[in-house]
Order: C-alpha cells, then structure tokens, then sequence
C-alpha cells in the first residue's frame, strides 16, 4: 500500500507559525512521525509539501501515476480558494483525507468553506498532527475494506 501526504502553503513552517494553532512540532518532524506510523504498518509514504497550488496539483497527478492507493492532503489556506485541488482530487479517483491541524470551524468565518472536502472521504480537523496518523489508519481499514 502507498499513501501520498501532501501539505499546502505554510505548512513547511510547523513550529514557527502561530504556535498558538499548530503547535511546536516541526515539519521534518511531522514526517518523521508518518513515515514511522506508516513503516510500522507495512505503508509506503511519500511526504511532500509545496506553497504553489500548480505544484499541489501536479502531486495529486503524480499519486495517480505511481499508483498511489491514498491520499492524505493539508491544503493549508488552498482548503478555501482552490477548486483546481477539488478537480485533481475528482480526477485521480484516488481516495483521499482532508486533515487540518487546527480546528478550523472554531476560526475565522472564511476558514469554514472548504472546497476540497466534496472530493474527500473524510475530513480531520482540529487533532493537531496526530490528525495525519488518523487520516493514515483511516485510509488503511477504508482500503482494506474496499
């Protein structure tokens, strides 16, 4: 099994931004966290992130051509603006979890329209990193069960 993590804008400075919201955990060590989760459960993962939504883009096509079985993506503040992720994720038919750190329907009233989740087949928001760990376990049993 191969699960693709994606992370949006910003994410690559976990443990520097707003602390307050996401915590002091770093990004490197957030993948080091999946990559264990995964490892101990037989997953191959490829983590990546990028602050361009075209780059974003052309990961969620690149899962579909390494015949990734998952997605687990963090749009970041994508999660509001981007129908072109919607799209991607509509087109590869990969199943995929929307995961956000913070609570965001706790937030700003602009945070509550995620245009992504349409595509998804479960949205994880407010469990901080440990929300990635879920996203993984869930797409393992919905994989497994398929």
């Amino acid at each position: 099994m191969k699960l693709y993590i994606l992370n949006g804008p910003n994410l690559n400075f976990l443990g520097i931004r707003e602390p307050d919201h996401y915590g002091r955990t770093t990004y490197a060590d957030l993948c080091k966290m999946i990559e264990e989760h995964c490892s101990a459960r037989d997953v191959e993962c490829v983590c990546l992130q990028s602050n361009h939504e075209g780059a974003l883009v052309d990961f969620i096509q690149d899962a579909y051509y390494q015949r990734a079985d998952g997605i687990v993506i963090n749009p970041g503040a994508y999660t509001h603006t981007s129908i072109a992720l919607l799209d991607a994720v509509k087109s590869v038919s990969i199943p995929t979890v929307e995961v956000h750190i913070s609570k965001v329907e706790e937030r700003e009233d602009f945070r509550q329209i995620s245009y992504i989740r349409a595509a998804c087949e479960k949205t994880i928001t407010g469990h901080g990193t440990a929300g990635y760990l879920e996203a993984v376990d869930f797409l393992i049993d919905f994989l497994k069960n398929k």
